[in-house]
């Protein structure tokens, strides 16, 4: 299936973008907008949404056929791997999840239709609309498909003209997504531009921030904080820095009869998208005085890791990643021979998935691509001690605990400044409702107006 060149991003590799056909494309998108969809409402958005959500799920949509063929190449995911990322999703964009988010993001489902005041705005005579910006421009990190999409989803509910800008090689699932709009509306498409070119060009990114009205963009904090100083003053940026994650198991969890099953869901927490997300967990903190020793949990993930590689392979790497891998192995390996303080299971021939155990509690970056620590703590106090250095970065915990517990446990990490907490096997699957490093992702692109009556 060959796609028509409605998209920047759809031309052929060896044609030349230059910083007029940017502006150009900004324009063109901005006319469009005031045509087509600034005066569309919020119903109209969440039926298009749900529409084009319900087709990705189809096992016979050609688009969904096209990206699973063409997943390893296009995405380094095999197609177990996407189809699963794809269905969780998109299952998620249904009408009734998306108009959930604008009364929880805005207050009331119709504030980017016009004036609306909710009750108590009612009583001290007040109303509010919520503008989208004119022109989103999204600057995407490009190590998973899905914030990219999440991203165009959001631009069209604040009815914003949007200029996607992938990162190199990151492009094909933001193309399929936008010519999946194109064949359900071809007016909202044409308020849809794709395009990829390396970071930091500035000749090509002058224009497009000039004409942006904001900016979201994910990628280290040196990045965010380069484009700040590229950016005009009136321009509005919504930045998304270094992020980990990492999951806390208590003992009380730790029965032998609840073993397979606790096991089965840290590893999807690693098998997901290949760990390479900011919610993956980099490491385990296991609790000790349960049933099931840490060392003996991680010898059971060891075993699971090893199961899932031949339902679902990770797929190869390139050099360098594969070489890191290597490297990081050869010094447990190393370190296990000379005390039983840590230990090593890995994949026999390939680093498909590696296992270290420690005693030693200090919070450390993973290798990612399966590759996961399991550290024994005393308890979750240890934990936050031991992680001091990362944070207000921590993302999400996954958590398991017993039910006396665990509202205890989520205020504690809460307290320390983790923006989410969710059960263990559900990191990488974070609700339509999240909101992103503890911000509304929706209020964040808006700006408002209040009507005193």
């Amino acid at each position: 299936m060959s796609l028509p060149n409605f998209f920047l991003a759809d031309l052929p590799p060896e044609a030349e973008l230059t910083p007029g056909m940017i502006r150009e494309a900004c324009q063109a998108l901005k006319r469009n907008r005031a045509q087509y969809l600034e005066r569309r409402s919020s119903a109209q958005m969440l039926h298009v949404l749900s529409e084009v959500a319900q087709a990705w799920l189809d096992p016979e949509f050609a688009l969904r056929r096209l990206a699973l063929e063409q997943s390893r190449a296009a995405t380094g995911f095999g197609p177990v791997t996407l189809a699963r990322g794809l269905d969780q999703f998109f299952g998620q964009l249904t009408a009734e999840n998306l108009h959930a988010l604008l009364v929880q993001e805005l207050g009331h489902a119709h504030r980017l239709d016009g004036w609306a005041a909710s009750a108590s705005e009612s009583r001290h005579a007040v109303s509010a609309m919520a503008r989208g910006p004119e022109l989103l421009a999204h600057i995407t990190a490009g190590n998973l498909p899905t914030p990219a999409l999440l991203s165009i989803v959001l631009g069209l509910l604040t009815r914003s003209a949007q200029f996607v800008k992938c990162a190199s090689g990151a492009s094909f699932m933001p193309r399929l997504f936008a010519h999946s709009i194109h064949q359900f509306e071809p007016k909202l498409a044409s308020c849809l531009e794709i395009a990829e070119w390396p970071g930091g060009t500035a000749a090509l990114e002058e224009p497009l921030f000039e004409e942006a009205e904001c900016v979201t963009a994910t990628g280290s904090d040196e990045m965010l904080a380069d484009l700040r100083r590229r950016l005009p003053a009136r321009t509005r940026l919504v930045g998304y820095g270094r992020r980990v994650s990492f999951g806390y198991i208590a003992q009380e969890k730790l029965s032998r009869g609840n073993a397979t099953k606790l096991v089965a869901q840290a590893a999807e927490d690693l098998v997901a998208w290949n760990q390479l997300g900011c919610l993956s967990p980099h490491l385990l903190y296991v609790q000790t005085g349960g049933a099931l020793t840490p060392e003996t949990f991680a010898d059971c993930l060891a075993s699971e890791l090893a199961r899932r590689e031949e339902a679902e392979p990770r797929g190869e790497l390139a050099v360098e990643e594969a070489a890191l891998i290597a490297s990081r192995r050869d010094v447990y390996r190393l370190r296990s021979a000379v005390s039983l303080a840590t230990r090593l299971w890995c994949s026999e021939g390939s680093t498909a998935w590696t296992v270290v155990f420690e005693e030693d509690a200090r919070f450390q970056v993973s290798c990612l691509n399966r590759f996961v620590y399991v550290k024994a703590v005393a308890d979750l106090t240890q934990v936050l001690h031991e992680a001091e250095e990362v944070r207000g970065q921590v993302s999400t915990v996954g958590l398991a605990a017993g039910v006396e517990a665990i509202e205890q446990l989520a205020a504690q990490l809460a307290a320390w400044g983790v923006t989410r907490v969710c059960p263990i096997g559900r990191m990488q699957a974070p609700p339509l409702l999240w909101r992103h490093d503890g911000r509304p992702v929706l209020g964040d692109l808006v700006v408002w107006t209040d009507w005193e009556l």
